[in-house]
């Protein structure tokens, strides 16, 4: 049975629940014509580079078909007819990606960040150690620095001596 990847955009003013709905429509679609969704993500309200059809966001679908050409040529049709949609593509795929999809790997990197965009906790341990290091190096740096001008004053100090001697 062949595989396809289908993502599709839904209009900003309907809901959540609305759009797992119409996702849940879609997949029933599928599944009366012979074919199964093993994956359904719900990558959620984003931001369109362009605006389709006078709307600047959408939320986002993706499914993962195995289903024959017939299925998904209902699901399309049903797609463009029914008005919350406002765009989709459909792909056929030699296999089924496992796991999440880009887009969803994506959103767990930012939750690993912290606030602000910092860097991820992992980074931050592996940093510590070496700005201890830093910090370690700092003081016998400046030790060393203090202790120089100390013998260049006393050189001077020692002509002067001479000086007022005479």
């Amino acid at each position: 049975m062949p595989h396809y990847e289908s993502v599709f955009l839904v209009r900003p003013d309907v809901s959540s629940s609305q759009v797992e709905a119409l996702a849940q429509e879609m997949s029933t679609i599928i599944e009366q014509n012979g074919g199964n969704v093993p994956k359904v993500e719900h990558w959620g309200l984003k931001n369109l580079s362009y605006r389709i059809k006078k709307n600047r966001k959408a939320y986002y679908v993706l499914f993962n078909i195995a289903a024959p050409h017939e299925a998904v040529a209902e699901m399309e049709r049903n797609m463009s007819i029914h008005e919350d949609v406002l765009r989709h593509m459909t792909l056929r795929l030699d296999e089924l990606e496992e796991g999440p999809s880009i887009m969803m790997q994506n959103k767990a990197s930012r939750d690993e960040r912290g606030p602000r965009g910092g860097k991820r906790p992992d980074e931050r341990k592996a940093e510590e150690p070496k700005a201890e290091e830093a910090k370690a190096e700092k003081p016998k740096a400046e030790e060393a620095k203090a202790e120089e001008p100390k013998a260049e004053e006393t050189k001077a100090e020692a002509p002067k001596a001479e000086e007022t001697k005479a």
